[in-house]
């Protein structure tokens, strides 16, 4: 699934093609996954913004409110400047030649709401500061991980702490800090090394341009892929040498995700 550095390399690549645009209508044939769309129908993007894996198109009529068309990527979900075999949804523009949006698995939704109007969107509503931003200080991430007594690993996935940090790169930050991905009661000092750890890797994941995967489900919009990739320490590198030391990287489950770790440098500390 996308995550930040994915997202937003996706914002910084279309934004120049939808910015000050007006969106004639979105052509697709799902309404119950692209709720609402019609709403947008004639509307100006004024801005394209981001929220963890969400982005957000920025809509505005004169003398009407505001509106938001929020799109969630899901798994393959993924903006092309040519159609694809697997597009989804059409974004005619006034003046400028269609987005679109392809998805090969359909997991990917779309919505325009009022702004603020996440009801329907519990982990948006929910959601925690943004790695990157001054929002997310260290102080108050070390006081919120220590007080949370929770693996910390499915705790990252939940939104909850920090916005954005999917399986890749919680996965790369609990390498970088040398946390166990089940570890528990964190003290101090190695919260501080999580926080540290998860602001370097988002950074350099944004300047790589994300992940791409064998798969390759992930690119680009304009069909070039991500490079941090190659940057990858523990990521789907399970039995190749840790960076660090030379063990072989473990792979396992847990929450349900597959989750790669160093056995030597990532040890589990009971309390």
């Amino acid at each position: 699934m996308p995550e930040l550095p994915e997202v937003e390399t996706t914002r910084l690549k279309i934004e120049p093609h939808l910015k000050g645009r007006r969106l004639l209508r979105l052509e697709h044939d799902a309404p119950h996954k692209y709720r609402d769309t019609h709403l947008a129908a004639g509307r100006t993007i004024a801005t394209l913004t981001r929220r963890g894996k969400y982005l957000f198109l920025n809509l505005e009529d004169p003398g009407e409110e505001p509106l938001e068309l929020i799109v969630h990527l899901g798994m393959t979900g993924g903006f092309r400047f040519q159609p694809t075999t697997h597009t989804r949804v059409t974004l005619h523009l006034d003046g400028s030649d269609p987005l679109y949006f392809q998805d090969a698995r359909r997991f990917g939704k779309m919505a325009v709401v009022r702004p603020g109007q996440y009801r329907s969107m519990p982990t948006l509503a929910a959601m925690g500061p943004e790695p990157l931003s001054d929002a997310f200080s260290e102080a108050g991430f070390v006081r919120t991980v220590t007080d949370a007594g929770k693996m910390i690993k499915p705790w990252l996935l939940s939104q909850g702490p920090v916005a954005g940090v999917g399986n890749i790169y919680a996965d790369e930050s609990l390498w970088a800090s040398r946390l166990h991905p089940a570890q528990t009661h964190l003290t101090r000092p190695e919260a501080a090394r999580l926080y540290s750890a998860i602001r370097d890797t988002m950074r350099a994941a944004v300047d790589a341009g994300g992940s791409t995967l064998s798969d390759g489900t992930y690119q680009q919009p304009d069909g070039m892929s991500g490079l941090f990739q190659t940057r990858h320490n523990v990521y789907d590198r399970a039995g190749q040498p840790c960076p660090r030391c030379g063990t072989p990287i473990v792979r396992t489950v847990l929450a349900q995700r597959g989750t790669h770790f160093c056995p030597h440098c990532q040890v589990l500390r009971h309390p």
